[in-house]
Order: C-alpha cells, then sequence, then structure tokens
C-alpha cells in the first residue's frame, strides 16, 4: 500500500515537473509576479509586535486580568518613561522642569505628561511624606538657617552668599570667646564651606560643577534617589508605521539637545518605558533581521558556489530561495497579520532549510546532464530519483515545526507554523520555480563521452582518498566499541541536565544595548524602581485596603501600594511642626523687594572681605573640623584667582554655579510650608485616577522583598501573593 501510493506520488511529481518544463517562461514569470506582489503586501501590511507578554496565549488567565487592568487604566499604556540624572538635585529638579516646560507646548505629540514631583499638590504637601524623625531635623536644621535664608532671598548674590558666610564665621568666633572653647556654628558651617570649595576648586580646573542647596537644606541625603526623576509620557504613536513612536522619540530627543541637557552640563536624560523598548527593538529586530538574512544568503552563496561549480545551478538555486522566501513571509502576513520576537527568526530557518531542496534537486539533475542524457531526461531522472525523499524531508520537517503550534507559548507557536508551512512553500518553489529555470538556462555536458567517463574515473578516485571512505570502515569494523562509546558520552552529559534552566525572563530576549532596556535594567537593580511587581485589582477602597493589609502581612512582600499610600501618617504631629517652621521662615522668605544686583567691584570687596575673615577664623577657630575646612575654602580661592582670575567673566560664571539653582529652592520651600491635611478627597484626579478606575475598582501593586529575577525567589513570591488573591 505504502508503495503504491509512493509510487503514485513519485508519478504525480514527474508529471508536474514535466509540465514546468513545457511551461518554463509562463511559470517563471507567475512566480515573478506573485513574488512581487507578495513583497508589495508584505511591506505594507507588516507589523512586529516587541511586547512579550502578548507572546503566551490570550487565554491564559493572568493574561485575562492584565487586559482588564489595562483597560480599566490604560495611561499605563504605551508610555515612554524619561529618567533624569544629574550630579546634584537642584540640577535635575530644572532640567525637569524645562523639559516637561518644553513638551507642554507641543498637546499633539505629548498629550500626557505626567511629573508628580511637580505637582502643584506634592510641591504644597512634600513634607507630609517624610518621617517623623526626618521632618524633625530638617525643621531643626531651617530654624537655624532661617536669618540666613532671608539674607539670601534679600541678597541672592555672590555679594549675598559671601557676607552671609562672613557672618557666621564671625558669629562663630563670638560663641567661641563667650564659652572659652569651641563654640557651636549658628549653621553647620563645614558642610557649607566645603560644598562651596568644590565648585570654586572645579571652576578653577575647569570643570563643571554647581552647588546643590537642597542637600544644604536638608543635610545628608540618599544621593541616587534624590539626583534622579521621571517623567511619564504617553506620546501619540502613529500605529500605520513599523515603528509607531518614531515621531515622539524624535522630538524628545531634539527637545533634550536644544535645552542642551547633557552630561557635560550635569544631567544625563534617558528613554525608556514600553513605547521607547518597542521603538529600540523593532530597530533592532530590523537591523538582526537584515544582518542575519544577509549573512545566511552570503553564506548559503558561498557554499552553493564552492559545492555547484556552475553559475546557472548558483543561479537557479538562489532564485527560486528568494522567490520561496518572499512567498513565506507573504503568508506569515497572512496567517498571521504580525510577527514577533521569535517568528521573526523564520526566514534564517527558511533559507538553512530551503537552499537543502534547491542542492540535492540541481545536483541530481547536474549529474544526469553529466551522463550525457537529455534536459528533459536529466529533470524526469532528477525527480523520479529524489522527488519523494524532499517529499518526506518536507513533511517530517513540517511536523517538527508544526508539534509547536499547541502550546500556550504563542511566540514559539507562531515560529512553529510560519516555519512548517514554509517547508511547503520551499517543496512547491524547487518542484516548480527551479525546474523552470534550468530549462531556461540549461545546463550542457561538460565534454564527449569519454572526457566524462575519464572525469567520472577520476571523481571515484579522489573520493577514496577523501576522509569519508576511510572512516567509514572503521565504523563498521567496531561497530560494537562505537555504539558503546556513543551511549557512555551520551551518559556523561545526562549528569549536566540539571545544570540547564529555562530563561523565563522576557527582558533577557531584548538587546541590552540599547537605551531603553539599559536604563530599565538599571531601575531593575534598584528595589525602589524596579517594574518587577504583582498587579491586582480590588472592587472598592474598602477591599484595597483589607487586602493590603493582608499583602504587608507576606514575609515576602516589601510594600503594597494603593491610592490610600498616598495619605500620610501621624499628619497632625507633623503639620504642628510644619506651622511652626512657617510662622518663622515665612517672614523673611516673602521679602517683596530684593537689593539691587552688585556691581563687579562690590563682589570682588565681598570676596576678599570672605578671605580675610576665614584666614582670621583658620588663626583663631578652635573647631577643628570647621577650620579644616576654611583653610580648604581658603586655597579654593588661591587656585581660583591663579587659574581664572577675578574678572567680570569668572565672576559672573562664579555666581551661577553657586547661586542660580538658590531662587528656585526659596520658592520650593515657600510652597512646602503651606501644607494642608491631606485625604482621599483632597488627591488630585490626575494622581488619583492612577489607582482608582471609573467604575471604583482600585488597583494594587505589591513589591517583592527578594530579587525575583531569581527563579525560586519568583515562585515563591508569586505562590504568597496568590494565596491570597488568586487572580493577581
Amino acid at each position: 500500500m505504502i508503495e503504491a501510493i509512493l509510487t503514485l506520488s513519485r508519478r504525480g511529481l514527474i508529471t508536474w515537473v514535466e509540465h514546468t518544463r513545457r511551461f518554463a517562461v509562463l511559470v517563471v514569470l507567475a512566480a515573478v509576479v506573485l513574488a512581487a506582489l507578495t513583497a508589495v503586501y508584505f511591506v505594507q501590511n507588516i507589523k512586529i509586535n516587541t511586547n512579550t507578554d502578548e507572546m503566551l496565549s490570550a487565554d491564559l488567565p493572568y493574561r485575562q486580568h492584565t487586559k482588564e487592568i489595562d483597560r480599566l487604566f490604560p495611561q499605563y499604556s504605551d508610555n515612554i518613561l524619561v529618567v533624569i540624572d544629574g550630579t546634584n538635585p537642584d540640577l535635575v529638579d530644572e532640567a525637569a522642569d524645562r523639559l516637561v516646560g518644553q513638551l507642554r507646548k507641543q498637546p499633539k505629540i505629548f498629550g500626557s505628561i505626567y511629573d508628580p514631583v511637580s505637582h502643584s499638590f506634592f510641591r504644597q504637601n512634600g513634607l507630609l511624606y517624610l518621617s517623623l524623625n526626618e521632618l524633625y531635623d530638617l525643621t531643626d536644621r531651617l530654624a537655624e538657617a532661617q536669618p540666613f535664608l532671608g539674607t539670601l532671598s534679600k541678597d541672592p548674590s555672590l555679594r549675598g552668599l559671601f557676607g552671609l558666610i562672613s557672618l557666621a564665621v564671625n558669629e562663630t568666633l563670638k560663641e567661641e570667646k563667650k564659652k572659652g572653647g569651641a563654640g557651636k556654628a549658628p549653621i553647620e558651617i563645614s558642610s557649607v564651606l566645603d560644598a562651596m570649595a568644590d565648585v570654586i576648586e572645579a571652576q578653577a580646573e575647569k570643570k563643571f560643577a554647581h552647588l546643590s542647596w537642597q542637600n544644604l537644606m536638608r543635610g545628608k541625603t540618599d544621593a541616587a534617589s534624590v539626583s534622579r526623576r521621571f517623567i511619564l509620557l504617553q506620546p501619540a504613536l502613529d500605529f500605520s508605521s513599523l515603528q509607531p513612536a518614531t515621531a515622539a522619540m524624535a522630538t524628545l530627543r531634539s527637545s533634550i539637545r536644544t535645552l542642551n541637557l547633557m552630561p557635560e552640563q550635569g544631567v544625563r536624560v534617558r528613554l525608556s518605558g514600553s513605547a521607547a523598548l518597542a521603538q529600540e527593538e523593532l530597530k533592532s529586530v530590523e537591523t538582526g533581521m537584515g544582518v542575519a538574512a544577509v549573512l545566511s544568503l552570503t553564506l548559503v552563496l558561498s557554499l552553493l558556489i564552492l559545492g555547484l561549480r556552475s553559475v546557472r545551478l548558483v543561479a537557479a538555486t538562489i532564485f527560486t530561495l528568494i522567490i520561496g522566501l518572499i512567498w513565506t513571509a507573504g503568508f506569515a502576513v497572512i496567517a498571521i497579520g504580525q510577527l514577533n520576537l521569535m517568528s521573526v527568526a523564520f526566514a534564517v530557518l527558511f533559507i538553512g532549510l530551503s537552499v537543502d531542496f534547491g542542492i540535492h534537486f540541481a545536483l541530481r539533475y547536474q549529474e544526469e546532464i553529466n551522463r550525457n542524457v537529455s534536459h528533459a531526461s536529466a529533470l524526469g531522472r532528477a525527480t523520479e530519483s529524489i522527488g519523494g525523499s524532499l517529499v518526506m524531508c518536507a513533511v517530517a520537517a513540517a511536523i517538527a515545526f508544526f508539534a509547536f503550534l499547541p502550546t500556550d507559548y504563542v511566540g514559539l507557536a507562531e515560529l512553529g507554523l510560519i516555519a512548517g508551512t514554509g517547508m511547503f512553500i520551499a517543496l512547491f518553489s524547487n518542484l516548480t520555480v527551479l525546474p523552470a529555470l534550468l530549462t531556461l538556462m540549461p545546463l550542457q555536458a561538460r565534454g564527449n563521452a569519454t572526457d566524462q567517463v575519464e572525469g567520472q574515473a577520476k571523481a571515484c578516485a579522489d573520493q577514496k582518498q577523501g576522509l569519508l571512505p576511510q572512516v567509514l570502515p572503521f565504523v563498521r569494523t567496531h561497530a560494537r566499541r562505537v555504539i558503546i562509546g556513543c551511549l557512555a558520552v551520551g551518559i556523561a552529559a545526562a549528569f549536566f541536565l540539571p545544570k540547564a534552566h529555562f530563561d523565563f525572563d522576557p527582558l533577557n530576549l531584548r538587546d541590552p544595548k540599547t537605551e531603553s532596556l539599559s536604563t530599565l535594567l538599571e531601575l531593575v537593580n534598584d528595589p525602589q524602581t524596579s517594574p518587577y511587581q504583582i498587579k491586582m485589582l480590588a472592587k472598592n477602597l474598602k477591599d484595597a485596603e483589607a487586602l493590603s493589609l493582608k499583602l504587608k502581612s507576606l514575609p515576602v512582600v516589601k510594600g503594597v501600594t494603593t491610592i490610600g499610600s498616598f495619605i500620610p501618617g501621624k499628619q497632625t504631629e507633623k503639620i504642628e511642626l510644619i506651622s511652626d517652621i512657617a510662622l518663622l521662615l515665612l517672614p523673611a522668605l516673602s521679602i517683596s523687594k530684593q537689593e539691587k544686583g552688585p556691581t563687579l567691584i562690590e563682589q570682588q570687596k565681598a570676596l576678599g572681605s570672605l578671605r580675610q575673615d576665614l584666614e582670621k577664623f583658620v588663626t583663631t577657630s578652635k573647631n577643628t573640623k570647621a577650620v579644616s575646612s576654611a583653610h580648604r575654602l581658603i586655597n579654593s580661592f588661591n587656585r581660583f584667582e591663579k587659574s581664572v582670575g577675578i574678572d567680570r567673566p569668572a565672576i559672573k560664571e562664579l555666581q551661577v554655579r553657586l547661586i542660580s539653582s538658590l531662587p528656585d529652592r526659596l520658592r520650593r520651600l515657600r510652597e512646602s510650608l503651606q501644607a494642608k491635611p491631606v485625604t482621599l478627597k483632597s488627591i488630585p484626579l490626575e494622581i488619583r485616577s492612577r489607582y482608582v478606575a471609573s467604575n471604583g475598582s482600585v488597583r494594587i501593586n505589591v513589591s517583592p522583598k527578594e530579587n525575583v529575577r531569581d527563579r525560586d525567589a519568583l515562585l515563591t513570591f508569586v505562590d504568597s501573593v496568590r494565596s491570597v488573591v488568586p487572580e493577581a
């Protein structure tokens, strides 16, 4: 029965190839036209989905839950995350404010701009989010600095700053004299002197540095967290394009360059987020596909030239390969509609496997031609000889690829569908287009019959001297030993199987060299900014609070964020503290009229007076730490004068470095001293809508305590959270 089927199929293939030979011109023309149309369709309709979540079946429960969350909170989709880092928080805030101001001028491109730090709600109530101890420390520092902040608010210039430091130095000496020893400075003078010295030395060395007034006001801070700011954009995307975020990304980068927000200016701006990741991944895939396709075609072409040694055979085989590849690409778009990060690999698989069919057919045809048979007979014999084998190879390869179809891993299933169908397309093209091309440019037998016999005899002699004829007799002679040896190697290799593991992290499918992913990976390593969280929905605020308490009790949970997280604790005590310091500071900070800006001579005079006071302090004070800082500041002034001088440009630049961020800091301080009790109702809609949906559902984010990029930690975290909320 099987033999009858094979015989029937072989005859059918021979008939098919004979017809392609007879109508070779029409077949080639039809193939070219179809390929051209397919190529146009492919270019116009190709889409590449870089969302790794969608590489898994949409029917999986977690995908269903995620879709519901995305539907209720669409502001979290298709975002660009702008990450601004700087050498100090003042520069970061200034850069962020300037960039946001620039982006708000282009509402058609950047419709939604979420910048919580600059929101009036947080500017007014930001101090309420400090711990009580942090707030006590800050208010103490502000109370001590009150006279000096008032002076600087009235005269924000080098004259005012140098006069303030002179006053502080002299007051410290008075305290020491009064107490007969090292007195307490009216402000923490040492840190101020060191901060000023850092900036002055940098200018002397022509390096970038600016004084951070926020750090001076707050005292010791976590520089890594304070000197970073996030802005979340939801730009208009062009989904008709293969790269929807092109316009938004280009405009963003142009704005960054225009505003000169560069590392040389103390700030670094990077782009990440889902839209930026997709954009750069699409570029990477596009480049990778091109490189892989060109490289594989080049290697295949080299192999064909080496093996076939016929320009006509090589040209026909490559042309057939390209035609089949175009048809397969068209099928991919028609059948699936879009490619993903795995299914794009179909091209390389097709090239590697399809060319095998062409090589077998071309070599068998060449062999028959060299036996001095006619072209028609050569095609018929080649088809009769290997046609059935090619069919079996295509079916076997297709079965292997189609085996991926039942999996929930859609990315793999789609690759299996495209590659499996591609095997039949490859078979069809190599039994249709290739014979037609060979008919249009048939081979000629090499030499006369005598030459062919001599050539075949020489080829047989060369084959007997090759490596394979020497190896095969050894294998036949020592068959049992070979089998035992292979079995032993297999058993030894089995011991290494436990070391193999499945890399479940979809981030590892992306190019780590892209800005968007390298930025994201940096955020992953910081527990405060890691995107590895579990999301869930509660029906209402009451249920969200109850779930939050249960989740916080889990040992694997680091934190739980809901809309309730925006209600500061111990507000009564904090507002009393803020009110007390506001009574003291606001009058000093609310000076309506500033002094007239100083002249160059006044600033030089203030500098000279400060140096004299510092020199007196160094020789008189018993405060070792402050003396060391004062001595360093004197030396920095000396280096500054020697390196850049004290002319107008140098003094002007120094004022920018030391004073430029002060007015904004004082303004922000004034705003923060007007804090009011925070309730759920007082939280602005822009913030509230990110956690409470229009139907009342509440979004809950759960952060892990351990590094969930570790498989065991991930499983423990997920299982623990789902023991409380199965639909998380």
